[in-house]
């Protein structure tokens, strides 16, 4: 594996949780795990510590030419046990030692490129000292990608790397990773790789992988339309059989209401009645009105994720009687609307303007209901740890939202949550009063909880269907 993130070391957003779960799963130590042998690269940034017993491997890697000289850097790789991979922190103080993982500011850094090509040539430089021939390479969005194209530009004449399969997982497509030409120098790829004026990173990982997925069946197809393509729509029609949708999971043991010591009591499927205790807590340590409906909305504070359609919702749904509670950060505009209306009505809306792992799991138990409005989510974590905590989640047909929760109108038995259609307030509103409606019928919501709270939505099954896109790509 080769990503940017990995819970819990370094993380911003799904990406971590994902690189972390998949990795353990596909590994041999967790229950149920498939036994491979699973190295997971990532950028030692600032603040992390190699794991205990880490041993480190001096490295010299190549990073290309410029006005005629090679340049090569000296970088240091810890390589440490982890939850059931080893964990291998590529340390370059130059590149990683910084405030932030990606940004000063509000701008990318200027030498992206170059970190995060340093990045994928410490994996191969490493694959090459220690003899050791590797199946597969899989990498993670942009980041992971002038590693992949390296590995065929630079690295396809070497014979312990020649045979390495490729894929390319892309959790986000809006991110490309674009290099304007006068900094593709950074990325030590031939000229002619990209277009005159730069080189779309993402573009080109995607054209030249040997297997490319994405994080839902639904987010596989609607990303082959111009609307949620992301101007890679045309690539990835072109791709046909080698484009896959493998849905996410949840890491179900660190996401369990019957272990989860944030919960002010545990609980599980057989009896809820305890998510009442984390509810009343909650409401009370914000100064929510606790006799009415809550709903808690978790995520970055961001258009794409439908907080726009939040902020102009919220006014109808506190006078249909909602509590809201929101956590997050993003655009400033959004947060800065929200937190008026809350500073109008106290009683009913709390806005958290940070990042609080404790807080989102007492949400997560103590609401209601849990709101989702993507405008496009690739796959989604909350609706599924919402429903692992019996919380029935409000989503938006949209990407892996479609793919993980069923309409408890639209099917009475098996329904789990409530999915509205039109990016709307309008559409989200009506969603709300249909899931309130249910709420007014303690049999029926409990069903749909029960319905919800019995999906299997652990790593298992997208573990297997990762393995076997390996297998399809391994070269015998």
């Amino acid at each position: 594996m080769v990503a940017s993130e990995c819970e819990p070391w370094a993380k911003t957003g799904g990406l971590a949780d994902v690189v972390d779960a998949l990795s353990r799963a596909l590994g041999p130590a967790a229950p149920g795990g498939l036994g491979h042998q699973v190295d997971v690269y990532l950028p030692m940034y600032r603040g992390l510590v190699p794991p205990a017993g880490s041993v480190p491997l001096e490295l010299d890697v190549p990073v290309g030419s410029r006005d005629g000289h090679e340049r090569r850097e000296q970088v240091t790789l810890w390589t440490g046990p982890a939850d059931g991979y080893r964990l291998r922190l590529v340390e370059h103080g130059p590149s990683f030692d910084r405030d932030s993982f990606y940004m000063d500011g509000a701008h990318d850094y200027a030498d992206n490129p170059a970190r995060f090509t340093l990045l994928g040539r410490a994996v191969f430089e490493a694959i090459r000292l220690e003899g050791r021939p590797v199946d597969v390479i899989h990498g993670h969005d942009w980041q992971a990608s002038p590693g992949l194209l390296a590995l065929r530009h630079r690295y396809a004449q070497d014979s312990l790397l020649a045979g390495t399969a490729t894929m390319l997982t892309c959790h986000n497509l809006a991110y490309h990773g674009w290099t304007p030409r006068e900094q593709a120098w950074q990325l030590d790829l031939p000229g002619e790789v990209g277009v005159p004026d730069g080189v779309d990173l993402l573009r080109e990982a995607v054209r030249t992988a040997d297997l490319v997925n994405t994080v839902s069946p639904n987010y596989a197809r609607e990303s082959l339309t111009p609307e949620y393509g992301a101007g890679l729509d045309d690539l990835l029609r072109a791709r046909g059989d080698d484009y896959i949708g493998i849905i996410n999971g949840i890491d179900t043991t660190l996401w369990d209401p019957a272990t989860d010591a944030a919960l002010a009591a545990p609980y599980d499927a057989s009896d809820v009645t305890p998510k009442a205790k984390t509810r009343a807590l909650l409401a009370a340590r914000h100064g929510l009105d606790p006799d009415g409906p809550l709903i808690g909305v978790i995520g970055r504070l961001d258009p794409q994720k439908g907080f726009d359609l939040v902020a102009e919702a919220t006014p109808s749904l506190v006078s249909m009687g909602v509590r809201l509670i929101v956590l997050g950060t993003g655009h400033e505009g959004l947060v800065a609307g929200l937190v008026e209306q809350s500073r109008q009505r106290p009683d009913r809306i709390a806005v958290l303007e940070r990042f609080d792992r404790d807080e989102a799991r007492r949400i997560y138990a103590g609401a209601d209901l849990f709101l989702m409005p993507s405008r496009f989510e690739p796959c989604g974590q909350g609706q599924l740890i919402a429903m692992r905590y019996g919380t029935p989640p409000v989503v938006r047909l949209s990407g892996g939202l479609a793919d993980t929760v069923l309409d408890a109108d639209e099917d009475p038995e098996n329904g789990d949550g409530f999915v509205f259609g039109p990016a709307t307030a309008a559409a989200l509103t009506d969603a709300v009063a249909r899931a309130l409606t249910a709420m007014s019928d303690p049999t029926r919501f409990r069903r749909i909880q029960a319905q919800g709270m019995s999906r299997d939505h652990s790593w298992r099954e997208p573990a297997k269907a990762y393995e076997a896109a390996y297998r399809r790509i391994v070269r015998a």
